[in-house]
């Protein structure tokens, strides 16, 4: 593992830290983990995408909610009480193993998915978050959904608001604070390609890469 290494990209709803993240994995030329993850944990445990996709960052349930729904339907179908149990820890210990994995046989970039917290005893990581005003938010999100102004609004808040809860709950952090990652970069101060060069450089210096910057 000596010369592997990993760079995991928390990030704000609309912020622009997945584009980020792909500038950074073209230049060290590693593979970015996305979505990518929930077709990997797919085939690993044998389930469908779609019951990763629906727990995928998302708040976590109220166990004892979920459990009595369970016991209410023990043998609900694809949909049912049963996807319930399956997407809070069990569905979370899958997609760890699989980031590991990932991260024990190549140098990689992860988006999300607390995998700054899962390879937190990494040798050779480093962890970002990426931030933006509220207004570079709004505008990306209507971009790319074509909503109003008021409802990307909404949006950035339940998106926010669910990758939160979902970091905080498994990671026992606080998601968006300085101190759960090595470095927090606006994007709306630099711009998405020179946010890039400012983590190049960081990770550059941290890991000791041997790049051209």
């Amino acid at each position: 593992m000596e010369n592997r290494f990993v760079i995991n990209i928390g990030r704000q709803l609309g912020s622009g830290g997945r584009e980020v993240g792909e500038v950074l994995a073209r230049r060290l030329g590693i593979e970015l983990y996305d979505k990518k993850l929930i077709n990997l944990a797919a085939q690993q445990s044998g389930l469908c995408p779609e019951v990763f996709e629906r727990a995928d960052e998302k708040e976590s349930h109220n166990r004892l909610a979920t459990l009595l729904s369970y016991l209410r339907a023990p043998f609900a179908g694809d949909g049912g009480a049963t996807t319930d149990v399956l997407s809070g820890d069990a569905l979370f210990k899958i997609q760890s193993d699989v980031i590991r994995e990932v991260a024990a046989r190549e140098s990689a970039l992860f988006v999300g998915r607390c995998a700054d917290y899962i390879l937190r005893e990494h040798p050779r990581m480093v962890s970002v978050f990426i931030t933006a005003d509220d207004a570079d938010r709004i505008r990306r999100i209507c971009a790319r959904t074509g909503c109003s102004e008021a409802e990307a609004r909404q949006i950035m808040a339940r998106g926010d608001a669910r990758r939160a809860d979902y970091y905080n709950y498994f990671s026992l952090r606080t998601w968006g604070a300085a101190a759960s990652y090595d470095l927090c970069v606006s994007t709306s101060a630099l711009g998405v390609e020179s946010a890039a060069d400012l983590i190049l450089r960081f990770a550059a210096r941290k890991l000791d890469l041997k790049m051209d910057l």
